[in-house]
């Protein structure tokens, strides 16, 4: 060892946050406040400076703050990320001698010693740093010294000042200052990367016509109806020419008609593949058309990336090495036994022109990317490499770093964490499938209050084109406003697949198959969107209250509170400054009315137990008076199975009037 190595005396242990040893980055928006704590230890009882250091990845300069002591050696420091891209961070340490003797000589001063020679040896370190120092401070550096050898009350004075500290701090000595071994990395998203509203159309049932093709311009005249309900992502599945061979039929029939259209995902035929567009759809001049007026609507265009062809597609003849053949000398179709898409053949990420593969599959999104479009929902994520998607992502992100990926991944839970580290934005998730108080409870505290928080985002969804959950198929009208609800407010993305959705759509393939009967993959579909039993309205009042409470759009402090009945859920959040609080309330019966006491923890809420506070509930406008801990609810689900509270403390004026805020 090399003797200034073993002269470094200070230890970094623990540092938070890390994603597996630094390999991966953490995720956070612009604005936000990253939060770095370390557990920092040296020998003996020297005292200690510990500075986080911060940079964007295109800078060559550190910026430093301060790390604070906690408790039992743990320090903690912040810096705000105020640029899309990549930041890293780092921890610089050592043994601080001036800090050291300044809080001896306190002591020392406080007992009435005789201090002389402590402060010859203060004067001593002060004249190193001002040898270190600018001529700006070099020469108050001296005036310190000069009292401290003066001595005398004033010398001690001087010498314990705020002024010198700062100034010893700034010019500290570092040449065997330990430096945390990794730079870390944050990968810094915009705001839509955290907070959404999400609508799934298919652009071929949009038209006001029953049995006609949808076109853009019908999807054009639907937007209105889309940002009347709040919805500010639209999401497109695949816009592209659908294959021939081997087409789908009706529930996914192998034996279609001359007029089936085929499922969307089947992508590429004789007019062309993945940069083509479907041409009972429009053009691709329509397409910018729509994406501009969508804009216009406060509503961003979502589109879908399947990497994957039908056997028509171009690439099949142009390209054969991209694909995997059997014995028989045929093109492996994708199956997921006993389940068989013949339709579709999936790339070989094996093949020796892997490189070519990545180029072009890159291209294909950069190719969207130059339409206009910012944000991709990506089909299957989970059947590609890793290390596709890691360097993909990180392509795209380095020329156009606002867009986001979202991951159609219900896999493994490993895999799709796996998916969020390489570059994922958001993901797909369980939330489907978790229906009771103790799923919902135990899965979204997993997903905040965990590790898992500092890289995976889920993004809510209660049905898609592929799943009609259980709860939905039985539960009648009543689970489709319980689930929006939890969707909406459990987290702050969320979507859903409409016009289903509002429409209440819950005929199954079949009993026991969570799949749509006469699912719109495979035909095309007419919806009548002005039905009066559609769930619009109360759509439009969940995402008016997720825009106008900030509460509500970052998942950061999410709680769980206790209620005495199983049936009934209540989580509360805020925003950072506390400013905003809700609390939502949901009965998860969607067939019998259900009561119950909730227990809420005033002091951790910030409200005065002695004192009342109001309720405000934002789907009824209704308004409740509650006061301690312990709060009845009733709910019915045959009217609205939930309450979303905005909580307002009381508020007394100098004539003693009161109002709620």
């Amino acid at each position: 060892m090399q003797a200034e190595e073993g002269r470094k005396r200070v230890i970094i242990e623990s540092v938070a946050p890390e994603i597996d040893a630094g390999q991966f980055p953490i995720k956070r928006i612009v604005g936000d406040t990253v939060v770095v704590e370390a557990d920092v230890l040296t020998d003996g009882h020297d005292a200690i400076s510990v500075v986080l250091q911060y940079r964007t990845e295109a800078g060559t300069q550190w910026t430093e703050v301060p790390m604070e002591p906690l408790v039992n050696d743990r320090w903690r420091g912040t810096f705000k990320v105020q640029e899309l891209g990549r930041y890293r961070y780092t921890l610089l340490v050592w043994v601080d001698q001036f800090k050291s003797w300044s809080r001896d000589l306190a002591k020392r001063v406080e007992a009435g010693q005789d201090v002389t020679l402590d402060l010859l040896i203060g004067a001593g370190l002060v004249e190193a740093a001002g040898k270190r120092a600018p001529l700006i401070h070099a020469g108050w550096l001296r005036t310190f010294a000069e009292a401290m050898r003066a001595g005398g009350a004033d010398g001690a004075r001087q010498a314990l000042s705020a002024e010198l500290a700062a100034l010893m701090y700034r010019h500290a000595e570092r040449l065997v200052a330990t430096k945390y071994e990794k730079e870390l990395t944050v990968v810094v998203d915009r705001q839509r990367a955290r907070f959404g509203a999400w609508y799934e159309l298919f652009p071929r049932s949009a038209s006001s016509s029953p049995g006609q093709h949808g076109t853009f311009k019908d999807v054009e005249a639907r937007l209105p109806y889309i940002a009347s309900m709040g919805f500010d992502v639209l999401y497109l599945p695949p816009i592209h020419p659908i294959g021939r061979s081997f087409r789908k039929g009706r529930n996914n029939s192998t034996d279609p008609t001359p007029d089936d259209p085929g499922s969307p995902w089947a992508i590429g035929s004789a007019e062309g593949g993945h940069k083509a567009i479907h041409p009972q759809l429009g053009t691709l001049e329509d397409f910018r058309h729509l994406v501009k007026s969508a804009a216009e609507y406060g509503i961003e265009l979502a589109l879908d990336i399947a990497f994957q062809c039908s056997p028509d597609h171009p690439y099949v003849t142009e390209h054969p090495e991209w694909f995997r053949r059997r014995p028989d000398g045929t093109i492996q179709y994708a199956e997921n036994p006993p389940k068989k898409y013949q339709d579709i053949y999936p790339f070989d990420f094996e093949t020796e022109h892997w490189r070519e593969l990545w180029d072009e599959l890159k291209s294909i999104v950069q190719f969207w990317a130059d339409q206009g479009v910012r944000i991709f929902r990506v089909d299957n994520p989970h059947t590609k490499p890793f290390a596709f998607w890691e360097w993909l992502i990180t392509e795209i992100k380095r020329d156009c770093p606002e867009a986001v990926f979202l991951a159609e991944a219900f896999t493994r839970p490993k895999v799709m964490y796996r998916l969020a580290k390489v570059g994922f934005t958001q993901s797909y998730n369980y939330f489907p499938w978790r229906n009771t108080r103790q799923e919902l409870t135990q899965y979204l505290t997993e997903l905040t209050q965990t590790q898992v928080r500092e890289f995976f985002a889920a993004n809510l969804w209660p049905n898609t084109p592929d799943i009609l959950p259980e709860y939905l198929q039985y539960g009648g009208r009543p689970a489709f406003l319980t689930r929006l609800i939890l969707a909406a407010t459990l987290g702050p993305s969320y979507g859903i697949y409409g016009p289903p959705y509002e429409l209440c759509e819950n005929r199954p393939l079949a009993p026991d198959r969570e799949e749509y009967l006469d699912s719109e993959k495979f035909e095309v579909r007419y919806w009548d969107v002005d039905r009066p039993d559609s769930l619009r309205q109360l759509i439009s009042r969940v995402n008016q209250a997720r825009r106008e409470n900030t509460a509500f759009q970052s998942n950061h402090n999410l709680r769980f509170h206790a209620a005495d009945n199983e049936q009934i859920i209540a989580y509360s959040k805020s925003n950072a400054d506390e400013s905003n609080q809700v609390l939502v309330v949901v009965n998860l019966d969607p067939h019998h009315k259900q009561s119950g006491f909730i227990d809420l923890p005033l002091d951790e809420l910030g409200i005065d137990a002695r004192q009342p506070y109001q309720a405000h509930d934002l789907l009824t406008d209704a308004r409740y008076l509650w006061q301690g801990t312990h709060n009845y609810v009733e709910l019915n689900p045959e009217t609205v199975p939930a309450h979303i509270f905005v909580i307002r403390r009381r508020v007394r004026t100098e004539h003693d009037f009161d109002y709620y805020l």
